[in-house]
């Protein structure tokens, strides 16, 4: 499959290319960027992910995008589509997601690139919801989530399958975005 390329105001959501591993593998070994994950990354770990994400563009149709400046093409983070693959109330289901380096917090990379993958997933998927999910602490995604117009339920909070009963980040928060209540 054809990776699709988009472009906002500011950033290009494109495929991921080689010289991004670099900068890739530096983000997910950051203990501030992983904080709320269940550990930073090795180089082979994060090349995995690399390796897996270009699968996933495969075989769902869908998936996370390399961002990037519209000026320069230097790459800045990712954001995109992803089906979890763990079994929850929720799913199956599509969820909107997003991972930056300290050095583009801040700046709305993550809200602006998060409205394209959700338009993506409204106009060309055929998607009737999008959901996004993170820990109870993580208040920066859960701000990007509320700014793209997601709205939480209590009742919909879950504890994540893949994390071990009384682990710290295992408490989380589900927004949903259905395609009736997508903003204008």
């Amino acid at each position: 499959m054809t990776i699709p390329v988009i472009e906002t105001e500011r950033l290009r959501l494109r495929p991921f290319r080689s010289p991004d591993g670099t900068a890739f593998a530096a983000m997910n070994a950051d203990p501030a960027v992983m904080a709320y994950f269940p550990s930073t990354m090795t180089r082979p770990e994060s090349d995995a992910l690399l390796a897996r994400i270009e699968l996933a563009w495969e075989r769902d149709g869908h998936g996370l995008w390399a961002v990037a400046s519209r000026d320069d093409d230097t790459w800045l983070g990712m954001t995109g589509l992803a089906a979890p693959n763990f079994d929850a109330a929720f799913t199956p289901c599509v969820e909107v997601g997003w991972r930056y380096p300290e050095s583009s917090w801040g700046q709305g990379y993550a809200t602006e690139a998060g409205r394209a993958a959700l338009d993506y997933g409204f106009d060309v998927l055929g998607l009737d919801e999008i959901v996004s999910f993170t820990t109870v602490a993580n208040t920066r995604s859960r701000a990007v989530m509320e700014r793209l117009g997601m709205t939480r339920d209590p009742a919909d909070d879950f504890d994540h399958p893949r994390l071990p009963e009384g682990h710290p980040i295992r408490p989380h928060v589900l927004y949903r975005l259905p395609r009736a209540r997508r903003p204008a």
